[in-house]
């Protein structure tokens, strides 16, 4: 199946080996045993079907498939549009609706089996990443950012979880309260994200694609449109432009308002593909453009200078 742009490759399963470069056997092990049963719960959250190891599976195997088809020439980018998400995921635990840890297996798989020496995963998801912050918390191959409601579900993402051993500073939180709008997130993006990626010169840049930071999202209360998730997408995409040989791989995570998947998912897509896919938008992404180190939205100047202090000791931002 395919177009002059899109191209849908035939689902694969992730491997057991991929999955334990992340998780536990244990924890691999109780997910597969769900598979058939009518119904269990893994955590006050997360619960199961007969076919959700299935699925989770292939989730995992989207997400390494999309990888080494964008690393191997064989796509310029790629967005893998699973659920379940996963960036919750632990080495040894299930949380907020997610099985296996998708962007974790595949940054994992990335290094050890295609050779890659440096990853940037960009978390845009309403809640912090802590599985994914967890399974690189102490590599310096790994480069983690993240921006996140908080206080907020799962709890985690402060400014001062920064990374341990090798991985110390390369962790890096940026904890926000709720109702920020496209400026500052593209304020955000373009004074911390873009000078610390190129200090960091990934090879491949991932993100954890969170739909939920949408204005009508049920669950949050975040005030960004489709011209802002256009505008975020375009800002990582010249990212791998310059430093990575286009290659950028989105997978999905949150988003809980159909309006705001839908709308939010196109707006990406037609980033990644170079066509409008959402009539209109364009005029819509040409301020945060021409705004790009000027105004910072409902962000105010006293926590964007709070955030580069924190991390000044490691990155010049």
């Amino acid at each position: 199946m395919g177009s002059k742009t899109f191209f849908f490759p035939a689902p694969v399963p992730a491997e057991r080996a991929d999955l334990l470069r992340i998780h536990s056997a244990e924890h691999v092990d109780r997910i597969a045993a769900t598979a058939g049963r009518p119904f269990d719960s893994l955590d006050p959250d997360t619960s199961t079907s007969p076919r959700s190891y299935e699925a989770a599976c292939l989730a995992a195997g989207a997400v390494v498939e999309a990888t080494r088809q964008v690393c191997g020439g064989g796509s310029g980018n790629a967005f893998a549009l699973v659920r379940p998400p996963g960036h919750h995921a632990e080495r040894g635990w299930t949380k907020g609706f997610c099985l296996f840890n998708n962007v974790a297996v595949a940054a994992a798989y990335a290094l050890e089996e295609l050779g890659l020496q440096r990853v940037l995963i960009v978390d845009w998801d309403l809640h912090h990443g802590n599985g994914t912050q967890n399974s690189f918390y102490q590599s310096d191959r790994v480069l983690y950012f993240s921006t996140h409601m908080f206080p907020y579900f799962p709890g985690s993402g402060t400014l001062a979880e920064q990374g341990a051993g090798r991985g110390e500073g390369y962790n890096l939180n940026v904890p926000l309260s709720g109702g920020m709008n496209d400026a500052a997130y593209a304020a955000i993006f373009n004074q911390i994200l873009v000078p610390v990626a190129r200090q960091f010169e990934p090879e491949l840049i991932m993100v954890s694609a969170g739909y939920d930071i949408y204005h009508g999202d049920p669950l949050g209360t975040m005030a960004v449109t489709e011209a802002g998730f256009a505008y975020l997408t375009r800002v990582v995409k010249d990212l791998v432009n310059e430093m990575c040989d286009g290659r950028l791989v989105l997978t999905l995570e949150g988003g809980y308002s159909f309006q705001g998947l839908r709308d939010g998912v196109l707006a990406s897509l037609g980033e990644l593909s170079g066509e409008a896919l959402l009539p209109g938008l364009e005029s819509r992404i040409s301020p945060l453009v021409e705004a790009r180190f000027g105004a910072s939205g409902n962000l105010s100047s006293d926590s964007l200078a709070a955030i580069r202090r924190a991390y000044a000791p490691r990155w010049h931002i």
